[in-house]
This record gives C-alpha cells, sequence and structure tokens, in this order.
C-alpha cells in the first residue's frame, strides 16, 4: 500500500527555506500550541489534501530547471513534518535520488527513534526555538522543551547542518537573560551554520479569526531593527 501523506500547501519558489530556490511542502497537522503561529490552519492533522510522494515529486518537477540552476532543493515544512515522518522520508528518499538538496524545517518536537531515518535522507534542519526556558516554552507554545532539546543535540551528534530560527516577541522571547540561555544552548552545537532572528509579525491573526480563535497576542508591537540585531548578537555570542 502506498504512503500518503496530508499536506496543506505547495510554494514553488522559496527563497528563504533553505539555500537556492525552494520547493516548499507544508504538511498538515502540529503538536505546538504557539501563541504567534501564523500559520494556525495547519493545525488540524485531518485537514489539507492527501499526496503520495511521487505525487510530491512531480510537483517539484514542473520547477526543476531552477531549482538545480539555483543550487536549490525541496524543504518540507509545516505544520511539523515529523508528524508524518514516515511519508517525508520517502520523499527525501526519492528527492536524494535525482541528487536534490532536502531540508527539514522543525520545531523538533519529535522522538528521535521515529525520525532517525528521515535524518538520514535530510542534508539541513531548520530548526525554530521557540523559547530556552522551559516554563516560559510551555506557556508559549503548550509543551515542556525537553523532547526538542534531545532532538536537536541527536541533529549535531549525526553531523547535519542546522539552521537557527528565534522569532523575536516582545514581552515574550526578548528578554536578555532568556536570549543568553538560548546562546548557552545554540554555543555547544558543533553543526550549527546559520542563525537567524525573525521578528515577530502578526499577519497570520486573522486565521485566528477565520477560524473563530482569540489571538492572545492581539496588540503586541513588532520589533524595531535595532532590537533584532541585539538579540542575534546575543544568541551567536557576540555580546558575551
Amino acid at each position: 500500500m502506498t504512503i500518503k501523506g496530508r499536506i496543506h500547501s505547495f510554494e514553488s519558489f522559496g527563497t528563504l527555506d533553505g539555500p537556492g530556490i525552494r520547493f516548499v511542502v507544508f504538511m498538515q497537522g502540529c503538536p505546538l500550541r504557539c501563541l504567534y503561529c501564523h500559520n494556525r490552519d495547519t493545525w488540524d492533522a485531518g485537514g489539507g489534501q492527501e499526496y503520495t510522494p511521487l505525487q510530491v515529486i512531480d510537483e517539484m518537477k514542473k520547477y526543476i530547471d531552477y531549482i538545480r540552476f539555483s543550487g536549490g532543493g525541496i524543504t518540507v515544512s509545516g505544520g511539523e513534518p515529523t508528524l508524518q515522518a514516515d511519508f517525508v522520508t520517502e520523499v527525501f528518499k526519492l528527492a536524494k535520488g535525482m541528487n536534490i538538496h532536502t531540508a527539514l524545517d522543525t520545531n523538533g518536537f519529535a522522538d528521535v527513534e521515529k525520525v532517525e531515518e528521515l535524518l538520514r535522507y535530510t542534508d539541513l534542519v531548520l530548526l525554530d526555538i521557540k523559547h530556552a526556558v522551559e516554563e516560559k516554552h510551555k506557556l508559549l507554545t503548550g509543551v515542556s522543551n525537553e523532547k526538542i532539546i534531545r532532538f536537536t543535540e541527536y541533529v549535531d551528534e549525526q553531523g547535519i547542518p542546522i539552521w537557527i530560527r528565534y522569532v523575536l516577541v516582545p514581552g515574550y522571547t526578548d528578554d536578555e537573560e532568556d536570549l543568553k540561555q538560548a546562546a548557552k544552548f545554540i554555543g555547544r552545537l558543533k553543526t550549527v551554520k546559520k542563525v537567524e532572528v525573525l521578528p515577530y509579525h502578526s499577519m497570520g491573526a486573522y486565521k485566528w479569526e477565520k477560524l473563530g480563535q482569540k489571538y492572545e497576542l492581539e496588540g503586541v508591537r513588532e520589533p524595531n531593527a535595532t532590537e533584532v540585531q541585539q538579540a542575534k548578537k546575543i544568541l551567536t555570542g557576540e555580546s558575551f
């Protein structure tokens, strides 16, 4: 029986989700409940549309010349792609068979034993660090960060390159001591190649309203460029 995955949408010319031009697959379903989530409509694991791995690759092939010319590849995002690890593994196997670069955009909330095979076919992990302090992580996402720490350490042990992403939310993730705590964790990792600080925005708030849900961060301002730059300096250890 051919495995199928539930997919929210595709992006044909992604330029922010790994090197080069990316074909981005947004999977359906997510175990986190981030207060600032801008893809609220991906939470439902039963939503989206079913595809086989080959159908995903066929969609990617429409843009293969651009992908190859730019040194790009395929990125599987979400939602949370590790919820459908077996499906994503098959997609990545097919991509690697075509010598296509693979990137996994994940929050890291996954059991290592369930993603070991997937990571064997993963060239790059884009890791979203929500918060370094466990209790604040729970308040922000609804879950502990213990599983995420274990996942990240395993990825690092396997020698897989990591790009860190940190969303800067004023009043939630911008405390200097919290940033230093995150920097200590990042500093222990050997394969981190890039640290990106993403400024919070509320452009996804309408999705919450459309689903009849209250957007808890109503009124929270966006950080300015200076704050973003300072946060990046702390996370990369430049300000120590």
